[in-house]
């Protein structure tokens, strides 16, 4: 993974046992395990899941103090870029688990939807696309937390890379950016999620499309013992309408299985699904 500020000294085991019994609050705890589901966050992501309910005047400086709490315990770093630069101020740091925050994860008592690693690694910082686009798949999670607060749905899992990849029998996987599982009463909606960003060319697309397909022609299953539909966000308008001419060219049963969504309409999109 990612970051930037050094990691210092091995925080070993017993260390980090005592730690979390001692040092660490229980939103603390779920900071972690955040960062541990969805990899990266933004401070103002980190401010909408766990400060929220504060006033504006208190929340940004408690999450500054917060975070750097858990950098100055080695648990959590920075990466080197920001987003919107250096005028977004701690609003627009990166923040990521460092090698001891992962291996904290399993000691958190971390379910599957968190991504426990098989061997802590200390955080780097990848390009531009690569963290625009992880840092979109953790705004769909956000924004679904928000929504579960709302009481309009219930976020009962959300799964990024690579505990969202469904093993597709041929033993290779299908890789989902995010999978997620959302309720409503005895409504259960399951999707795998690809979030495109028109980075891409539309013939790249359609392949990573077809394979979809297959999946659901070939019966196979998700976690949730169903095939899970997929939602296809993408940016813009323009691109809304290229991906949807393609899914019309694309055999059954796509035009059942995949859907397309202008990206900051997906989460108002999935509700109204999962309320027809």
């Amino acid at each position: 993974m990612m970051g930037g500020q050094p990691t210092g000294t091995r925080v070993g085991r017993v260390q980090l046992d005592r730690l979390i019994s001692q040092q660490l609050s229980e939103r603390d705890q779920q900071i972690l395990l955040d960062l541990g589901r969805v990899r990266l966050l933004t401070g103002n992501q980190v401010t909408r899941l766990h400060f929220s309910t504060l006033s504006i005047h208190t929340r940004d400086r408690l999450r500054r103090r917060v975070m750097q709490r858990l950098i100055d315990l080695e648990l959590v770093t920075t990466l080197d870029r920001q987003v919107g630069g250096v005028r977004a101020g701690s609003s627009g740091l990166i923040y990521a688990l460092s090698a001891a925050g992962q291996r904290a994860l399993s000691l958190l008592g971390a379910d599957d939807g968190a991504s426990l690693p098989t061997r802590a690694r200390r955080p780097w910082t990848p390009g531009a696309l690569f963290l625009t686009h992880s840092l979109a798949v953790s705004e769909l999670y956000v924004q679904l937390v928000e929504a579960e607060r709302a009481g309009v749905l219930e976020l009962a899992d959300y799964r990024t890379e690579p505990v969202s990849w469904l093993p597709n029998r041929l033993g290779g996987f299908l890789k989902p950016d995010a999978y997620l599982l959302l309720r409503l009463g005895d409504v259960e909606d399951a999707w795998a999620v690809e979030v495109d960003r028109a980075t891409e060319s539309l013939n790249t697309l359609r392949r990573k499309l077809l394979v979809y397909v297959d999946f659901a022609n070939a019966g196979q299953v998700g976690p949730d013992d169903v095939t899970p539909r997929v939602l296809v966000t993408v940016p813009g308008v323009k691109r809304l309408e290229a991906v949807n001419m393609l899914v019309k060219d694309l055999p059954e049963p796509a035009s059942q299985l995949l859907y397309i969504a202008l990206f900051d309409r997906s989460v108002q999109e999935l509700i109204a699904l999962l309320k027809e």
